[in-house]
C-alpha cells in the first residue's frame, strides 16, 4: 500500500499531468505539442502505479487528446505550406512556358511578315521593270516606293526587326537596262541565330538561312518550299551548313 494512501493523505495532482495539460493548451507550437503528449502518458503510468496517491488522470489525458490534436494540426500547416510552394511553382513554370510560347509564336509572325515583305519587294521589282523598260530593276526600295507604293515600313527599310536590302543590281551589257538584282532581309541584330535571314533575286525564290547572316542566305540559303512560305520557322537547315 502506498504510504500516502496509509495514512489517510489526500492524493495530490500528478505534476505531469498538469505540465501535460499546460503544454496541450498551448499545442500550436510544435514542441509543446509532443511534449504534452510524452508527459501525458508518464503522468498516467505514475497514476496507474501509485493509486490512491495521484489524481489527474483527466488532466492527463486531455493533454494528449490536445498534443495529438497540435501535431495533426502542425503536420496539416506543413503539407499544406509544401503544396502552396508546389502550386505556386506550378504556376510559374506555367507562366514561364506561356511567355516562352508567346515568344515563339510572336518570332513566327514577325518571320512570316518578313517573307511577305520580300515577295511583296519581288513584286515590286517587277512592276518597276516594266514601267521603266530602259532603267530595268533598280536597287533602290525608295524609287520601288514611288513606283509601286511598298508598305511604309519596308519603304524605311526595316520591320518587324529586320533590315531590307536591295543590292548586286546587274545589267546584260553596259549601260543597258538592269536585269539582276537581290534582296535580302536580315535580323537588325547582326548574327541573331535565333532569326533567320531571307533572300531572294528577280526569279522569285526565296531563300533562307538559319544563322541570320545575309552573306549566308546569298552563298548558302536553303531554298524556302512554296508550301512552308507562310510558315518559315518550319525549314530544314540545308545539310552543306
Amino acid at each position: 500500500m502506498d504510504p500516502q494512501a496509509a495514512f489517510g493523505l489526500s492524493p495530490e495532482t500528478n505534476g505531469k499531468a498538469i505540465f501535460s495539460l499546460v503544454s496541450g493548451i498551448l499545442f500550436i507550437i510544435l514542441p509543446f505539442s509532443i511534449v504534452a503528449v510524452i508527459f501525458g502518458y508518464l503522468a498516467l503510468s505514475e497514476i496507474r502505479k501509485s493509486p490512491g496517491r495521484f489524481t489527474g488522470r483527466g488532466l492527463a489525458i486531455t493533454g494528449i487528446v490536445l498534443g495529438y490534436v497540435g501535431v495533426a494540426c502542425i503536420i496539416g500547416f506543413f503539407g499544406l505550406g509544401i503544396y502552396g510552394i508546389r502550386e505556386e511553382s506550378r504556376r510559374s513554370a506555367q507562366g514561364v512556358g506561356t511567355v516562352i510560347e508567346k515568344r515563339a509564336i510572336d518570332k513566327r509572325a514577325a518571320e512570316n511578315s518578313v517573307v511577305a515583305s520580300v515577295r511583296s519587294l519581288n513584286a515590286a521589282e517587277i512592276a518597276y521593270s516594266q514601267a521603266h523598260h530602259n532603267a530595268g530593276y533598280t536597287c533602290s526600295i525608295e524609287d520601288l516606293n514611288k513606283a509601286w507604293g511598298v508598305d511604309h515600313d519596308i519603304a524605311s527599310g526595316r520591320s518587324h526587326g529586320y533590315v531590307f536590302s536591295l543590292q548586286d543590281c546587274k545589267s546584260a551589257k553596259p549601260a543597258g537596262p538592269i536585269v539582276k538584282y537581290r534582296v535580302v532581309a536580315y535580323p537588325e541584330a547582326s548574327g541573331n541565330a535565333a532569326q533567320a535571314a531571307y533572300c531572294s533575286d528577280e526569279s522569285d525564290v526565296i531563300r533562307t538561312a538559319k544563322s541570320g547572316l545575309a552573306q549566308d542566305c546569298l552563298n548558302k540559303g536553303v531554298l524556302l518550299p512554296q508550301n512552308d512560305v507562310n510558315h518559315p520557322a518550319k525549314w530544314e537547315e540545308d545539310s552543306s551548313d
